[in-house]
């Protein structure tokens, strides 16, 4: 598989990270579809996951070391929110790896410059190459400068009003729909009522949540909605691995 230096030297500046390595960076930038029509491609799979770990690790510290009075459970939905894939999709065009990608002629088509699932993994990609070519550090402070804009709503508080317009975003992105938040339960007194909510895609359940309004326990169920997206993505990473 040929490696367009030049193309990739422009590249590392827009990272502003001083990357020798461009076949690895090339791999970061190779979509799995293009593999049956590029010859000797390797797709950035592997990296994705070192990168989701890596990312995860630099952006959970950012969090306890800055925020030393928020609880567990406030950073937890913080960190949902900065490695969701609307944000990390967001970020990966700011830094222009849509145009940068290799993808298929068909996935393309289809839309894949644009697609969040597709930019966030590229994204995660190269955090694995900045931390394997220039070390955690390096990589510490690509992600911070990246993910800036993020980080300063979580410290003004302005993240919480984002998780169903994430959420859709993320299902718009994959599916052409949004959610729909269904109230499926209330219990108390009028004047102390908790609300039951759930968040469907068509069929598929992808959250649950409870609060005090039915606004409340929407954000609740798409909060949720986005954690088991993470989760499920480890999922099957590790089934990749397996096989």
């Amino acid at each position: 598989m040929e490696i367009d230096t030049k193309k990739l030297k422009a590249m590392s500046r827009k990272l502003h990270v001083d990357i020798t390595d461009y076949e690895l960076l090339q791999q970061s930038l190779t979509h799995r579809s293009c593999l049956g029509e590029i010859e000797g491609a390797i797709s950035n799979e592997r990296l994705e996951f070192l990168g989701d770990a890596v990312l995860g690790l630099v952006v959970c510290e950012y969090l306890y070391c800055q925020y030393s009075d928020r609880a567990e459970g406030e950073l937890a939905k913080a960190k949902a929110v900065a490695v969701s894939e609307p944000i990390l999709a967001e970020a990966a065009k700011a830094l222009g790896l849509d145009e940068m990608l290799l993808m298929s002629v068909g996935e393309e088509q289809s839309g894949g410059r644009s697609r969040f699932s597709i930019l966030s993994d590229a994204f995660e990609a190269i955090v694995a190459v900045v931390y394997l070519d220039s070390g955690l550090e390096a990589a510490r402070q690509f992600v911070l400068r990246a993910l800036e804009s993020i980080l300063v709503d979580i410290e003004r508080k302005e993240h919480i009003r984002d998780y169903k317009s994430l959420l859709q975003e993320m299902t718009q992105s994959a599916h052409k729909k949004a959610p729909r938040y269904v109230v499926v339960g209330e219990e108390g007194a009028d004047h102390d009522k908790t609300f039951f909510v759930e968040a469907r895609l068509d069929g598929t359940l992808l959250g649950t949540g409870a609060g005090k309004s039915k606004k409340q326990a929407e954000q609740a169920a798409a909060l949720e909605a986005l954690q088991k997206t993470q989760l499920e993505k480890i999922v099957r990473q590790e089934a990749e691995l397996e096989e």
